[in-house]
């Protein structure tokens, strides 16, 4: 495991606000094993789920939501989950990038890494990655229950977590958006 809880200061737990969008054209909400396996991670951490939806494979829908859910002000950090691979409908990436201010380029280089030691060289297929746009967080995971799990319990967890030492996501949250 890459985390440390050992890495966890006396601060004060902060809750942060996240929002859940699957992108698949088969998913329901009543089928939608990683979405389930996201909501219930934020919730068993302590944070806050503001909205999930499941969308389509199409780059504009994608990031009409995005951009939505950019807006609100009530909304921390953006996790997507499915649309990351290499086939013509993967198009996930493509529309997190077209919203991000700011590429946060370690995030695919570590979820890779945590990868390879679990699934080898088929982790070259996955093209998750992460960004800042609009003073948020967003974060595009691959659609598999075991990414997500992967995503969630080696680095999110902890780069949410405001107690997490040396550094985190949450404690410069406030400062996305300077100019």
């Amino acid at each position: 495991m890459i985390g440390d809880r050992d890495n966890m200061s006396s601060r004060e737990f902060i809750p942060v606000h996240i929002a859940v969008l699957t992108v698949s054209d088969t998913r329901t909400l009543s089928d939608d094993k990683s979405g389930d396996l996201l909501v219930e991670r934020i919730n068993k951490a302590g944070h806050i789920l503001v909205d999930r939806k499941i969308t389509k494979d199409n780059k504009d829908g994608i990031v009409s939501i995005l951009n939505k859910w950019l807006e609100l002000g009530s909304t921390d950090v953006i996790l997507t989950t499915g649309g990351t691979g290499l086939t013509g409908r993967d198009v996930t990436v493509e529309a997190h990038r077209a919203v991000y201010e700011k590429e946060i380029d370690a995030f695919g280089t570590l979820f890779t890494n945590i990868s390879v030691s679990k699934i080898g060289t088929s982790a070259v297929q996955s093209r998750a990655c992460a960004g800042v746009a609009g003073g948020k967080f967003l974060f595009a995971l691959p659609g598999s229950p075991s990414a997500c799990k992967d995503a969630w319990d080696e680095i999110l967890i902890f780069q949410l977590d405001y107690r997490n030492k040396p550094c985190n996501f949450v404690e410069i949250l406030p400062r996305l958006s300077e100019r």
